[in-house]
């Protein structure tokens, strides 16, 4: 069955588990992560937009999970992936704690410009993170957007001393990142910029390309519909991909590792070894990288932990409403 077969609203929600799993530190504000799961002839399928998203973006989340669960993948051009470790806006004290969670990992991702701390805090942890990964690791930030562009460049100018593979997503508009490239570029900061929320959560995700607003970009595989929707978004933009997570179960990472494995070019470590920020998990066997890497396959859910980790009946009415909305925008009603 492919994603366009007929499978409607009633198939998925009787499909459906939705589990509650907690976070070993606060991401992005996230202690409890929620979860939908969806099993289906092809596997599981994960869909879990963010509570605070509307069903127009949560759709796409859904028709992810629907080609997860109903469809094969791509097949696989590289037998494992480069992963890399992801450090939250934690106190640099702690850093050395959080990258021993990823085993064989040498490039991290470091959260910056977080509300609340400033931006000798972004220097500290980013010294601690050069300091555990030593010379040769690669350390890459990521600002979600929160500088504007006197504040990026400002900020890059000084990070660039601990030397950035590359800056992500360090200003929300796409005009804005193009103006600080060229701002870049005339301070000899040589700092690239990739682009996540300005592919993922736009309309027009190949609109940063056309604008020369990033030398990279990075993708979801749920919130740009699935696995084959962002193989082809990623052939459109013509740049140098970095696939990343969402806060997935080892469900949703799976589908990560399935587009990272199937992109003709793969350049950069990829964000998907998320689920080290997570204590719990729904396989007995979570997709955690070793040795630095992952590899491609399906994940077997452990029913148990589907039953340990699952919400409450008026959560459970919350998402199956959720997945109902969202159905119908997808045709799916």
């Amino acid at each position: 069955m492919t994603p366009g077969a007929p499978v409607g609203a009633d198939e998925l929600v009787a499909r459906m588990h939705v589990v509650a799993l907690p976070m070993r530190v606060a991401f992005r504000g996230v202690r409890v992560r929620e979860i939908a799961l969806i099993e289906g002839p092809a596997g599981w399928g994960e869909y879990a937009p963010f509570v605070e998203y509307a069903p127009p973006e949560a759709a796409r989340w859904l028709a992810a999970a629907i080609e997860s669960a109903y469809a094969e993948w791509p097949p696989p051009l590289r037998p494992a992936v480069l992963v890399n470790a992801t450090v939250p806006a934690v106190p640099a004290a702690t850093v050395a704690g959080v990258l021993a969670r990823f085993d064989g990992c040498t490039t991290a991702k470091v959260k910056v410009a977080e509300a609340g701390q400033r931006l000798a805090d972004d220097i500290d942890r980013v010294a601690a993170v050069r300091a555990a990964l030593g010379p040769e690791g690669l350390i890459r930030v990521d600002a979600n957007g929160g500088w504007d562009v006197h504040q990026a460049t400002d900020a890059l100018g000084r990070l660039a001393a601990y030397g950035l593979e590359y800056s992500e997503q360090p200003c929300a508009r796409v005009e804005d990142l193009r103006e600080l490239r060229i701002r870049l570029a005339r301070n000899a900061i040589e700092v690239p910029i990739a682009a996540d929320e300005s592919i993922r959560k736009a309309e027009d995700p190949l609109r940063v390309a056309r604008s020369e607003a990033a030398d990279l970009i990075v993708v979801k595989v749920a919130p740009l519909g699935g696995v084959t929707s962002a193989l082809e978004i990623v052939d459109a933009c013509g740049l140098p991909a970095v696939v990343s997570s969402a806060l997935d179960s080892s469900v949703g990472i799976s589908a990560g590792v399935a587009l990272a494995a199937a992109l003709p070019r793969l350049d950069h470590a990829c964000g998907l070894g998320t689920l080290n920020l997570m204590s719990a998990d729904v396989t007995a066997s979570p997709l955690v990288p070793f040795a630095g890497v992952l590899r491609p396959g399906r994940v077997a859910v452990d029913p148990d932990l589907l039953r340990r980790h699952a919400v409450g009946p008026d959560r459970l009415t919350w998402w199956r409403d959720r997945v109902r909305a969202c159905a119908a925008l997808l045709g799916r009603s």
